[in-house]
């Protein structure tokens, strides 16, 4: 049988398998004997052992197409990146951060900014120009006044989307809203796992509907970028994509550099000029800490 680990506590994994619900497994000890770990978000086969109980065995884990490691999470579609509009104002050096993060690993970003309800027009106006600008596809959302939630779903269909955004933003508020309406099944996720036992410090997949799931995880607010060489981080701003190899010389960091295309762009104001000051500033970085 076919599933989905959205929860591991103590050893115990609990499996989602679309049109069943969820079964309480433990994995074979050869995995151990391996070296390998289940994760959440690992696509597995399972044993059955005890149907009317639910419980069954991992017998084997599906190759995973990427993995997290903070959060601890496999599989990952997309991530959700929220900020909110204002209140807090959004930090767009951490937020370009999440976006790094991301493109290094070749994970697809979505942007939401929640909070449209108190935020002003020129706010949302910017926002929607930098980043929409970059190519990222943009939603504005108020999970007070429940606006454009359904826009938000759509996005969210189909795929495991990773949540990630600093505290205050209203992550939680949108979680419930997107959950809401889902089919029983999820209910049964719910009591199988018994979210309120458990305090959540572990990564943990929601059921929205039969294949789609939201990892819902603690402490993924803020993030270094020290893994990433400075001559590699240009790749991970995918507005400078269209200028690679029209600078004149080949390797340009965009930084210093005459006749940079990417530099000739934010002049004439077809990259965003906060995004290309950002970039500046995590390069710098960079260079600083490997210095050390």
């Amino acid at each position: 049988m076919h599933g989905k680990i959205v929860k591991g506590i103590a050893g115990f994994y609990y499996v989602h398998v679309a049109g069943s619900g969820v079964y309480e497994c433990k994995a074979k000890g050869i995995f151990r004997k391996d070296g390998i770990k289940p994760l959440v978000g690992d696509d597995v086969e399972i044993e059955v052992l005890d149907e009317r109980d639910m419980e069954g065995s991992i017998m084997e884990i599906l190759p995973r197409k990427n993995e997290l490691v903070r959060p601890a999470v496999a599989n990952i579609d997309q991530a959700l990146v929220v900020f909110a509009v204002t209140k807090p104002a959004p930090h767009l050096n951490l937020l370009d951060r999440f976006l790094i993060m991301m493109e290094s690993r070749g994970i697809p970003a979505v942007l939401c900014f929640n909070k449209t309800d108190i935020g002003s027009s020129p706010q949302i106006a910017e926002l929607k120009e930098i980043y929409a600008a970059c190519g990222y596809p943009v939603v504005f959302t108020s999970a007070k006044a429940e606006e454009n939630i359904e826009p938000l779903k759509k996005m969210l269909r189909g795929k495991t989307t990773a949540i990630a955004g600093p505290s205050g933003v209203g992550k939680s508020s949108l979680i419930n809203l997107v959950q809401s309406g889902v089919t029983m099944e999820t209910g049964s996720v719910s009591q199988k796992i018994g979210r309120g036992r458990h305090t959540t410090r572990h990564a943990e997949l929601l059921v929205i509907d039969r294949d789609s799931y939201i990892v819902d995880t603690p402490g993924f607010s803020s993030l270094y970028i020290s893994d990433i060489e400075t001559d590699r981080l240009k790749y991970c701003f995918p507005e400078f994509r269209p200028y690679e190899g029209k600078c004149r010389f080949n390797g340009c960091g965009h930084t210093h550099e005459p006749d940079c295309a990417v530099k000739e762009a934010v002049e004439e104001g077809k990259i965003p000029a906060r995004r290309y000051e950002n970039y500046l500033n995590l390069y710098r970085e960079l260079q600083e800490r490997k210095k050390y």
